[in-house]
């Protein structure tokens, strides 16, 4: 357990330092450590939900939470999120969204990087923006992540907003999509009698909590949040790649 935690640590840190839980690299290193991938998306979520609430209230108490212009963002997501969390999913098919999700991911937040300007003043939310949460959600309830990794980069490229109000949307999104999700997951699993084997992944959960401190504290620090960003996305297309390879062999 020593060996994920101190990887659990350090992905905390890296994301949080932008904002982000960590859950879909959580996720996948759960897989490529053999983990059970019944329980690794409620592992993930935790260590989501742990990371990123110290941020969202943060955010909140600064105002850089639009609750007003955003809430119909989560009104879609929050449920969908669940609903994801209770649909059965075989491992194979696990694998592969799980690692498609993270390519996709990666190239979006090279891609931001390049499009992004920032704004003085915000814009009203598009009318698409809330399906698309919706389906954010679902996907996050489905594989364990948040959603927020790929909403960032969505507000990014619609020049939607200020960095650090995206960021705090992101951070909430994380947030409350983890939590539902969570509920979906625990749900599922409480016919089976596996909800107290996550206990026993009690040090990743430590690990992460001071990963995530250590992080969110060096972002508003001396940390380059466009070098944060770029290492950030290469570990994700690291993950990926070899999430893909290893659901390519099982086939």
């Amino acid at each position: 357990m020593l060996k994920p935690a101190a990887l659990f640590f350090l992905t905390a840190a890296l994301y949080a330092s932008v904002g982000f839980g960590g859950g879909s690299t959580y996720n996948a290193l759960l897989v490529l450590v053999g983990t059970d991938y019944a329980i690794l998306p409620s592992i993930a979520l935790v260590c989501n939900i742990i990371v990123v609430s110290g941020g969202t209230w943060r955010f909140h108490q600064k105002g850089l939470i639009p609750w007003g212009r955003v809430w119909p963002l989560f009104a879609l997501s929050v449920p969908a999120a669940w609903f994801g969390g209770r649909i059965p999913i075989d491992e194979p098919s696990f694998v592969l969204l799980l690692g498609v999700s993270l390519l996709v991911a990666g190239c979006l937040m090279l891609w931001q990087m390049r499009v992004y300007r920032e704004r003085e003043t915000e814009r009203p939310m598009p009318r698409g923006l809330p399906v698309i949460g919706g389906g954010l959600g679902l996907l996050s309830g489905m594989v364990g992540i948040g959603g927020g990794i790929f909403l960032a980069p969505i507000l990014h490229m619609m020049n939607w907003g200020r960095v650090k109000v995206i960021a705090g949307v992101c951070s909430a999104f994380i947030l409350v999509n983890s939590v539902s999700g969570l509920i979906g997951q625990a749900m599922k699993l409480s016919g089976q009698a596996r909800l107290s084997d996550i206990l026993s992944f009690w040090p990743l959960f430590v690990a992460v909590c001071v990963g995530g401190q250590l992080g969110s504290r060096a972002a508003s620090g001396w940390l380059d949040p466009r070098l944060v960003r770029t290492l950030t996305a290469v570990l994700i297309l690291f993950v990926a790649l070899r999430l893909l390879w290893r659901a390519r062999s099982g086939m």
